[in-house]
């Protein structure tokens, strides 16, 4: 969830339904950023005022994964600017990943920095967020899979997100984790539902992207108590909505929110 961009509340609401922990992903703010010190700033914003602010408003565990964003990596003086100083953010207390990182138009550029940061995610055996170009998405996760398999790098310790009904069976070819944004534009909770009651829901993720736009903090517990009106075991559901993502960001050093 990108908390950053929302109200208090939405941690208070959050906390209400159900939701103890959360990871913020660094992504896109709406704007391209002109300036590397831009996101050094909102680095720090993400990493020390969001953790205290969700601790203080709703005694919510917040995490964060760092990374500069395929829009932005489009800016190669900026962008190399900030990958070179990454590696001091991915050393904080409470970073258990790195992401966003993936495609947006597919150019040079954003491979370059998929890449290295790829990299940078493998030599400290962090977690993965791999974020899925919003246009020619098949094309896009056909060729972030091949990135992956080229940089040989732990597919384990990476999540393939914003998949769709185009995309799953790409995703499904790694032994990477298969995540899903419910998010408007993106992909609805019956729509994942569907996916889930089809392809089971092994290495599973359901997440929420709560940014400035129509969007919901509150998409996962909505979907949990979609799968339950739907019928489905009771197990089955924390499997996906809470055991696979702990699982998953688990694998981080740095990840200690206790069961």
């Amino acid at each position: 969830m990108h908390m950053v961009s929302r109200s208090t509340s939405d941690y208070e609401r959050a906390r209400l339904s159900g939701i103890e922990c959360c990871i913020e992903p660094a992504f896109w703010s709406g704007t391209d950023k002109q300036h590397a010190e831009s996101f050094f700033d909102y680095f720090e914003q993400i990493i020390d005022f969001e953790t205290k602010r969700a601790q203080r408003a709703a005694g919510v565990d917040h995490y964060v994964t760092i990374a500069l964003e395929p829009k932005e990596a489009n800016y190669p003086e900026m962008a190399e600017r900030v990958i070179e100083r990454i590696p001091e953010y991915l050393d904080r207390d409470n970073v258990v990943g790195v992401g966003e990182i993936g495609l947006d138009q597919g150019t040079e550029a954003e491979e370059r920095a998929f890449r290295r940061q790829l990299q940078m995610a493998e030599e400290r055996d962090l977690p993965v967020i791999v974020h899925t170009p919003h246009t020619n998405k098949p094309e896009g996760t056909e060729r972030l899979v091949e990135l992956i398999q080229d940089e040989d790098v732990t597919e384990e310790r990476i999540v393939i997100d914003h998949n769709t009904e185009n995309t799953i069976d790409i995703s499904l070819q790694t032994d990477c984790w298969v995540g899903f944004t419910l998010y408007p534009g993106k992909i609805d909770a019956e729509t994942t539902i569907d996916l889930l009651e089809e392809y089971g829901t092994e290495k599973m993720l359901l997440n929420s992207a709560a940014d400035w736009d129509p969007s919901d903090p509150l998409a996962v517990p909505k979907a949990r108590d979609k799968m339950l009106d739907r019928g489905w075991d009771r197990d089955e559901v924390r499997q996906v909505v809470f055991e696979n993502p702990y699982e998953f960001f688990s694998q981080s050093p740095n990840f200690e929110y206790e069961l």
